[in-house]
């Protein structure tokens, strides 16, 4: 009989146990603010916007951020990209103690990108496992607490692919097993993509059959589950279909799959907002808290990017007179999603939100 050697040590995994559940704390999500430079070119010159992007201009909008008062209320985690992570405030803190010192947990992605498939598609993985052991361990001592690694599947009339759907559960349950050693908790993200003329069922099945293969891995892999959360797609209509789906029916096909796939071991699910528009997404997040269409042992949480910022972006639009105006607006959407976290945010509200759609063909960050 095969038997696993424990790799982490009783101390380990209850520290891993203690960040993970404080990330999905009641109430509270997590920014993704982990947008590289080329990323952020792309947000500074979107529609209404015009900001220069240069690396002090990209500090600058960061801290405008991480110092918004009370958003640690409702924000318990900060995901960064390796340039904020060694970025300082005006006075000379360093962002992850900035944060730190407000009770928001630093965190930080690790993964190179992805990388095309051979012999697919289209299809890609996701590279940086070569030297993420050293990597894990210098984000650590830097304060990190997590770490976030993304996988994208595209749903076609040929895809995903068992190679691609393998390949890359293998990739993100290797990069969590890493992680774990190094005291970080894994945040798994194999996002199905919005792309698509598909309809709801169609992303249902395609979403289900990820998670298996994800959660297949990390079992082979002996990842300690109850130190990760998972960082999953909504379960949506694709972005060229003819119909958007309903909060409710979002919702509902979500639940299920989620219930059909995910061990009731994983403490927290942070959804990506993938494309939608800030309004869209809260009300999906809160429709899904609501929804009792299957049991739901997990904490059902965000980790928004730009359904965060978005409106804080058109705010702000690099000057500093509208600060306060940009801080006020990061606050409304980050209590907004607090609220729909806990099933209780006002669809009244919604009206106040942004309803652009904010997708981003090939986003690749």
């Amino acid at each position: 009989m095969q038997t696993s050697v424990p790799y982490l040590t009783a101390d380990q995994e209850a520290d891993l146990r203690e960040t993970a559940k404080r990330l999905v704390a009641p109430g509270r999500g997590i920014l993704a603010a982990d947008e590289p430079p080329e990323t952020m070119a792309q947000r500074f010159a979107g529609a209404d916007i015009k900001i220069e992007n240069t690396e002090e201009v990209r500090r600058k909008y960061r801290e405008l951020l991480f110092t918004t008062e009370g958003v640690q209320e409702y924000i318990s985690g900060v995901i960064f990209h390796h340039e904020t992570f060694q970025q300082k405030s005006k006075d000379g803190i360093p962002f992850p103690k900035l944060l730190s010192d407000r009770g928001i947990i630093p965190g930080i992605k690790t993964d190179r990108g992805m990388v095309p498939l051979a012999g697919t598609d289209g299809e890609t993985t996701t590279q940086g496992l070569d030297d993420l052991g050293e990597r894990c361990a210098e984000y650590r001592k830097g304060g990190a607490r997590f770490v976030k690694w993304r996988c994208a599947l595209k749903i076609g009339l040929q895809t995903p692919t068992y190679l691609a759907m393998m390949e890359n559960a293998n990739v993100l349950a290797r990069y969590a097993s890493i992680s774990q050693q190094n005291g970080l908790v894994p945040i798994v993200e194999p996002e199905v993509l919005y792309n698509g003329d598909h309809d709801l069922q169609t992303c249902q099945k395609v979403t289900e059959q990820v998670l298996a293969f994800t959660y297949k891995a990390l079992s082979d892999h002996h990842v300690f589950l109850e130190g990760t959360l998972l960082k999953p797609n909504m379960v949506t209509s694709g972005r060229s279909f003819g119909a958007r789906s309903s909060p409710q029916d979002t919702a509902r096909a979500t639940v299920t799959a989620f219930s059909r796939t995910i061990p009731p071991a994983v403490p927290g699910i942070v959804f990506l907002s993938g494309g939608q528009s800030e309004a869209e997404s809260t009300l999906n997040l809160n429709a899904i808290n609501t929804c009792t269409a299957a049991p739901k042992p997990w904490a059902l949480s965000f980790s928004f990017g730009r359904a965060l910022q978005a409106s804080v972006l058109k705010a702000w639009q690099g000057d500093d007179k509208n600060i306060d105006l940009a801080q006020k607006q990061f606050l409304v959407r980050a209590k907004a999603n607090g609220l729909a976290t806990l099933g209780q945010y006002d669809e009244k509200e919604a009206a106040a939100a942004d309803e652009n759609s904010l997708f981003v063909e090939k986003n690749e960050y």
